[in-house]
């Protein structure tokens, strides 16, 4: 959901394909980059700057929650001094915070709780409100890995913890961190909804137009195969990505070793340069996380 992501994930820089001699550019292989157009256009900056094919299109969009009030009465309750600490997994749940502070009179920046970011582009987003971040787990950018870099719950005093979440997120933060002693509230921040792809970008997918496919979440993973068909071949953000992806009946070519615009590009060329890119691959995933991550 969520977004994305995971942030969205972080912009990101690689250098070009082997195309028979060591020029430091591809050969023009064709990539559907499944994200909106304004949280796309770095990746595509990336990948065509090696070469490539791009196109960049959504197949999911976010919407308002259905109810806002649960929003709003959570953020008066962080503004109260309700939470020990606020969780932010996504970009597009710092939206909703932000849009919920514009209704009610908060102040993010000044409220009385600390803060966790799923990811650093995540962290930056609440910079951009006026919001400290005061935890960031290191490389592991998922639900599993704020649940293993957060404190125990303290003995004594408030241990309230708000999870302002996307409608589809899995219950893997609210459970891991109960299990550390926390009160979790979830409340729904905001909706994953269905996006169609241009007909003639779903036309050129389903056909095998495109060498490639990026997905930056399980919902994305999920309508690519609705709407493109399982024939193509993706590359995905994470594990959790990855795993949906592969449920869905995706083959999974490449998975990034970290949900950011950097490692996306890397893992894309180094998909494209093996031969596995045209023959059923090996399970990447094996091994790797399969909580939520950091929404695009």
């Amino acid at each position: 959901m969520t977004a994305a992501h995971d942030a969205g994930p972080d912009t990101g820089q690689d250098t070009g394909q082997d195309s028979g001699q060591d020029s430091g550019h591809d050969t023009g292989h064709a990539v559907l980059v499944a994200r909106a157009p304004e949280r796309g256009a770095p990746l595509a900056a990336l990948l065509r700057a090696a070469g490539h094919d791009v196109v960049v299109a959504p197949v999911i969009e976010r919407a308002p929650a259905d109810d806002l009030a649960a929003l709003d009465d959570a953020v008066r309750d962080l503004a109260r001094g309700a939470f020990a600490w606020t969780v932010v997994t996504s970009v597009n749940a710092v939206d909703a915070l932000a849009a919920a502070a514009g209704r009610t009179g908060a102040d993010l920046g000044a409220v009385p709780t600390r803060w966790a970011a799923v990811g650093p582009a995540t962290a930056r987003a609440l910079a951009a409100v006026g919001v400290t971040t005061d935890l960031v787990p290191a490389g592991d950018a998922t639900a599993a890995g704020l649940v293993a870099a957060f404190p125990a719950a303290p003995g004594t005093g408030a241990a309230r913890v708000l999870l302002p979440l996307g409608d589809l997120a899995r219950p893997t933060l609210e459970r891991g961190l109960a299990g550390r002693g926390w009160a979790p509230r979830v409340v729904t921040a905001y909706r994953t909804v269905h996006h169609a792809l241009p007909a003639d970008v779903a036309d050129r997918a389903r056909a095998g137009g495109f060498d490639l496919v990026v997905v930056s979440s399980g919902s994305v993973a999920r309508e690519i195969a609705a709407q493109a068909g399982t024939g193509v071949r993706v590359v995905a953000i994470g594990g959790p990505s990855a795993e949906a992806a592969r449920d869905a009946g995706l083959r999974v070519v490449a998975v990034a070793d970290h949900p950011t615009d950097d490692a996306l590009a890397a893992a894309v060329v180094s998909a494209l340069r093996s031969p596995g890119t045209t023959a059923p691959a090996a399970d990447p995933t094996a091994g790797v996380p399969t909580s939520t991550k950091e929404h695009p």
